[in-house]
């Protein structure tokens, strides 16, 4: 299994990113304020019932729920207006247990409807969550090292995190409140008719007036949210990547610095937001106020049909307590409308996420790569990160199965591209890679690099113990085989010193271990894995003398039977290979063993002679 973790990321640092929608599965800002924010949009809706139908009867039971609340809400105005009329008034106390019974027994509906919506709708909703997030979690590690090159990680949290939970709170919420509040309205304009309906029509005309307050307000909200979605976007960004690299700033006293452009970015989210609020806090004091005026209408002209004789005190007085819930679902509509922007544009934004298929996928007659010697060719192999610029021209290189060769050159040269292009992490634009006499593109993806293996120069750990970690690429493997692959790179001596040995927490990122004991840990790693093709990115070049020693021991053994390719750094890796292979400008301009290059007096010549100088390695880095 592939060892890879941040070997090629961004080993074409430079290039800009793409603009265009659809280039290496680039995710653009500007593409999403253009189309996201439709408080109906058909390619979301049409896209639901695939997470609904799992869930559908919990939904239900959830639906039921508020109808049943809803109901037993609409029922307590009209026991009002009947217990006032025909037993206050009257003074016929007779009844008024029944009545007493009849309120209990409303709001007994109340709560059990309020229950099963709470409950089941919850339900749904966490299901619903766990399905969006598991698919996008399996998508993403689908995706080529090409499309992580051209979309940050926090633009990728915000969609994982916001965005998904936005979209549940639509299916589970937004959408069913929005038609619950719409029967509720339908349901209590019919209650009002049935009273009074002289009454019920001053009432509604107040309606008209409140449309076409929201259709204005909602332009303003539509910008107003997109504005929140991208600055929340712009400070998580900002978040993570400071975070990633917070040794680099403290060394280089750049705290300072990162605070006020992450304070700009901040600020930006703050605007966004509370303009976001501004408008939703005028929004339903407007609604109040034409509440307010239609109760004030409906007092007045009911209370003269009170006193005319016209209507009586017990049906005026339910009258406008169906006011007041006739406005209430009015004002969730309003607060829903803008739910149902943001639902609506984090449904877009999530399934254009994952609609972006890999540009790498295996071919639909793939077959399983058989166990390999290890023999690697390149054909003709040209490639390039972006269109019209080619890294690396017309390659040609065969390496033998068990050879170890060393891939010299200066930065920029395609060490890491050449590299990177056997594992199939990048697709070559033209010519072939075999392994075994296999197009690398005829198998599948899993089968190849279950049989490459790869120790990056910034050695990775997971979250976990050493034990864990050294056991990720050879799950099924037990204590006593984690314990021989640790003594065989030498990391076992260390390890045992640890207070809690293989048990030890590595922490985030390893970081509670030094690089030296990471690298060790990555080597034990691989070497667990036992893969047929091992890649090195110099490993070793970040350490001290000592840890050298032992990981140059470590990787001897590593590479024996089998091949080995390593992006040289230093000396003493260079001259111990079989063969090494200059490159300059993306091309093969040397090719021989150490003695040979030396007597070439060509690149490797000359780089030679500064490393042997300086005891260093400029030039050499990848």
């Amino acid at each position: 299994m592939s060892m890879w973790h941040g070997g090629w990321a961004g080993a074409h640092r430079g290039g800009p990113p793409p603009t265009s929608r659809g280039q290496h599965g680039a995710l653009d800002a500007e593409y999403d304020g253009d189309i996201l924010g439709a408080p109906y949009d058909a390619r979301v809706i049409r896209r639901l019932p695939k997470y609904l139908a799992p869930v559908k009867g919990w939904l239900a039971l959830g639906t039921f729920g508020i109808l049943l609340r809803s109901a037993a809400s609409l029922l307590v105005p009209f026991l009002v207006a009947i217990t006032t009329d025909r037993f206050i008034l009257t003074r016929d106390f007779s009844g008024l247990n029944i009545m007493v019974i009849a309120f209990i027994g409303a709001n007994l509906f109340m709560w059990l409807g309020q229950y099963l919506e709470s409950l089941f709708l919850a339900y749904a909703g966490e299901s619903i969550l766990f399905r969006l997030r598991t698919e996008m979690f399996d998508h993403l590690h689908r995706q080529p090292l090409s499309f992580f090159d051209h979309n940050k990680v926090g633009k990728l949290m915000s969609r994982v995190q916001n965005d998904i939970s936005q979209v549940q709170e639509l299916v589970t919420n937004d959408i069913i409140s929005i038609i619950t509040s719409a029967l509720m309205l339908i349901a209590i304009a019919a209650f009002m008719i049935a009273m009074n309906p002289s009454l019920a029509l001053i009432t509604l005309v107040v309606v008209p007036a409140l449309g076409i307050i929201m259709f204005i307000w909602q332009k303003y909200a539509l910008r107003a949210f997109l504005r929140v979605r991208e600055a929340i976007a712009q400070v998580n960004d900002q978040f993570q990547e400071n975070i990633s690299g917070v040794r680099v700033a403290q060394s280089m006293s750049r705290e300072r610095v990162n605070i006020q452009q992450f304070e700009g970015v901040n600020q930006a989210n703050l605007r966004a937001n509370v303009g976001a609020a501004r408008l939703q806090a005028m929004m339903m004091p407007t609604v109040e106020i034409l509440t307010n005026v239609a109760f004030a209408i409906v007092l007045v002209v009911g209370g003269f049909q009170v006193l005319d004789g016209v209507a009586k005190p017990g049906v005026m007085l339910g009258f406008l307590l169906y006011i007041q819930r006739f406005f209430q679902p009015v004002q969730e509509m309003a607060g829903l409308y803008t739910e149902l922007q943001r639902g609506m544009a984090s449904g877009n934004r999530i399934f254009e996420l994952l609609d972006i298929r890999p540009e790498i996928t295996d071919s639909r007659d793939a077959i399983e790569l058989p166990a390999v010697k290890g023999e690697v060719r390149f054909d003709g192999v040209s490639f390039a990160y972006e269109p019209g610029n080619e890294i690396l021209h017309d390659i040609n290189l065969k390496i033998n199965p068990g050879e170890t060769v060393a891939i010299i050159g200066r930065t920029g040269a395609g060490k890491s591209s050449l590299t990177g292009l056997i594992a199939r992490f990048y697709e070559v634009e033209k010519g072939k890679i075999t392994i075994d006499g296999y197009d690398i593109r005829s198998v599948s993806q899993q089968s190849l690099r279950r049989q490459i293996g790869v120790v990056p120069q910034e050695p990775f750990l997971f979250s976990g113990t050493i034990e864990e970690n050294i056991r990720y690429g050879h799950p099924g493997s037990d204590h006593d085989d984690v314990v021989n692959a640790a003594k065989a790179v030498g990391a076992h001596e260390f390890i045992v010193h640890l207070e809690e040995g293989y048990d030890t927490s590595v922490g985030e990122r390893g970081g509670s271990l030094s690089a030296g004991q990471r690298q060790l840990v990555c080597l034990a790693r691989a070497m667990l894995a036992s893969p047929p093709i091992l890649i090195l990115d110099e490993a070793t070049s970040s350490v001290d003398t000592t840890t050298e020693r032992i990981m140059q021991r470590s990787l001897r053994r590593l590479a024996k039977g089998r091949t080995c390719i390593i992006i040289a750094h230093r000396l003493s890796t260079v001259t111990s290979t079989d063969r090494i292979i200059a490159l300059e400008h993306g091309r093969i301009v040397e090719m021989g063993t150490h003695r040979e290059l030396l007597a070439k007096r060509g690149l490797y010549y000359e780089m030679f002679g500064a490393l042997a100088a300086q005891d260093l390695q400029p030039g050499l880095a990848s």
